[in-house]
């Protein structure tokens, strides 16, 4: 089983291109935290790697999101070729039953929108390990809300892509669309940022205010200098 893999914009995440039709069906998303065993035969198997975070199957290649502090690339890489080769071999499908599809029609404008996401959208975003999927879109304030999947989710890039190409194409196409924003799930499905760890790790944590600093003819002396000249004196 020759599997190919490329680097994504994010750091987190990884595409494997197995060379094979994955799910004739819609890209799915799946989550460590949230995995239901069963849904998907190979997330299931990649899920056995500790270090995998998220996987995102879609038709033809799969993206795997490892944890922020989880090994090297070098390493986890060649541990999940190995998984999807095993999982290839057993003959097993990589997604359990059909697949929900999306919403075909929602009036006009979201079928344009629909459109245009997956005509001149999606194809570019896939070629990056990753999707983008319809929400919602407000008519009232002229905000189309959608999802990024895979490589996007989490993506530190993301924010970029969202604003200077998706809204830019969006909006030359359908003038109705004024803002183009990612939903709060798609933070959710994306690696968490090492700044949010950090940030969850602080909680709780009492502060112990500025540390003194002792100096000697203008320099600074260790603590255990000051303890030695206080003994002298």
């Amino acid at each position: 089983m020759f599997i190919v893999t490329e680097q994504t914009p994010n750091p987190e995440a990884m595409k494997f291109i197995p060379h094979c039709v994955l799910t004739p069906g819609p890209a799915q998303a799946f989550r460590r935290q949230d995995h239901q065993v069963g849904l998907s035969p190979l997330a299931d198997r990649l899920f056995e790697l500790p270090a995998v975070e998220g996987v995102f199957i879609a038709k033809d290649f799969v993206t795997v999101t490892r944890t922020p502090n989880g090994p090297p690339w070098g390493a986890l890489r060649l541990q999940a070729i190995t998984a999807l080769a095993d999982h290839m071999a057993s003959g097993a499908p990589a997604l359990n039953g059909s697949a929900p599809f999306e919403a075909i029609s929602g009036g006009e404008i979201e079928d344009e929108i629909r459109g245009v996401l997956g005509l001149y959208i999606r194809p570019g975003v896939a070629r990056d390990g990753g999707d983008v999927v319809f929400d919602h879109f407000d008519q009232d304030t002229g905000v189309l809300w959608i999802e990024m999947r895979g490589a996007c989710g989490g993506c530190p890039s993301s924010r970029m892509t969202l604003k200077a190409t998706i809204e830019n194409i969006v909006r030359r196409y359908i003038p109705e669309v004024k803002r183009v924003e990612a939903t709060a799930d798609a933070v959710e499905d994306g690696a968490p940022s090492r700044l949010r760890t950090w940030m969850d790790k602080l909680k709780g944590v009492k502060s112990q205010g500025i540390r003194p600093v002792f100096t000697q003819n203008g320099k600074p002396v260790s603590s255990d200098q000051t303890l030695a000249v206080d003994a002298r004196t």
